[in-house]
């Protein structure tokens, strides 16, 4: 064996697959690109702690023991407090998801606190059941605290006593993790569907050579995103159904608002996971980029930043911005919502509105892309 020819042939090949990878823009993106994209997405969106838990305090009757506890609560940073001055609209808060926890002082607490016997309620957000458990925690940790504190300052001889903690957890009484993320795997589910039906249909038709031949054709272009999408969403509906069926029956997760108001959040989504596949698709050059820009562009920001299992809120400013872009972010609040919480018609309108909004948007993108021109 000749070892100079060897390393010849060697350093050709290597000289031709390098010049290759240097002109296939999409491997150079994959290979340099992608790992960043990860390690941010990773760094920033996997965090499990909990660096503003919403919190009620109804006060019925405000006093210096109160105040004391109140103190307490605003004393740690984990924590941010909003009195009430009754439950009902503490309760109201908490079914439109705008709070994580619900502090109930009686009435009569100051009374119950001068006699040692005082009870204090906490509910908790079950929708979330690691944030409802971390928050319970830190609830119960600032009033070990505030007592503590309140027992040093006092008379040796005054009688405090110990407050006892009764914790509910609403929308989850069992607290059941399986009911949480139930509902987030259905948005995972129908965004890595939609984008990936649709994300090689014009780029497969591109690489086949069967695009020129519509394009000689007088149809348009909304005609044909309509053609397109329309075998989809079928197979996309009963999607919808085999989930539906599948979380309620097999998993026993409650869908307490109603099938309408379910079906239709998650049929409009649907449309902007389609139609964002095919947007995808249009602009293209080949089904390896298109599928590789539908996996970057859709289930791993769903995944990651939309709050199927991190809160939000617990990430800097920039990706909570990027967070409330996604249209996964807005229907995992809200099938999460319908499921645990029941129908919320308020919060239906504002987020299948936004869904709306991306439909829209989506549909003339999906429209531009296949203007008919030749690559």
């Amino acid at each position: 064996m000749n070892i100079n020819a060897f390393f010849r042939r060697l350093f050709a090949l290597i000289r031709k697959e390098s010049r290759q990878l240097l002109r296939d823009k999409s491997s150079l993106a994959i290979g340099l690109v992608l790992p960043i994209i990860l390690i941010l997405l990773f760094g920033y969106g996997l965090s499990f702690d909990l660096n503003n838990g919403r919190v009620a305090v109804v006060v019925q009757q405000s006093s210096s023991q109160s105040e004391q506890l109140i103190a307490g609560l605003n004393g740690t940073h984990y924590l941010s407090v909003t009195p009430f001055s009754n439950f009902h609209e503490a309760e109201e808060a908490m079914g439109r998801d705008e709070i994580d926890a619900i502090v109930n002082l009686p009435s009569d607490f100051a009374s119950q606190r001068e006699n040692g016997t005082a009870t204090i309620q906490i509910i908790s957000n079950g929708r979330s059941t690691s944030i409802a458990t971390t928050i319970q925690g830190y609830i119960s940790g600032a009033f070990n605290t505030a007592q503590m504190i309140q027992a040093d300052r006092s008379h040796p001889s005054s009688n405090l006593g110990a407050i006892t903690v009764e914790q509910r957890m609403w929308f989850n009484e069992s607290a059941n993790s399986t009911w949480f993320l139930v509902p987030g795997l259905i948005v995972l589910i129908l965004t890595l569907i939609g984008a990936f039906l649709t994300g090689l249909l014009i780029a497969r038709e591109r690489e086949r050579g069967t695009l020129e031949a519509i394009f000689v054709t007088p149809v348009r272009p909304l005609e044909m995103v309509i053609a397109k999408l329309t075998p989809y969403v079928v197979i996309g509906i009963v999607d919808i159904v085999v989930c539906l069926v599948t979380a309620s029956w097999v998993f026993d997760v409650p869908i307490r608002g109603s099938l309408f108001s379910v079906v239709s959040a998650s049929f409009l989504y649907l449309m902007v996971s389609l139609l964002l596949g095919l947007t995808i698709s249009g602009f293209a050059n080949s089904q390896f980029q298109a599928s590789q820009m539908a996996l970057l562009a859709s289930f791993m920001p769903a995944m990651m930043l939309s709050g199927f299992v991190f809160d939000t809120r617990n990430l800097p400013l920039v990706v909570q911005i990027v967070s409330n872009l996604l249209p996964a972010t807005h229907f995992m609040t809200l099938i999460k919502t319908l499921f645990l919480g029941g129908d919320d018609w308020r919060l239906w309108f504002k987020e299948c509105g936004i869904l709306m909004i991306y439909v829209i948007l989506l549909t003339v993108a999906s429209c531009i892309s296949l203007k008919k021109r030749l690559r």
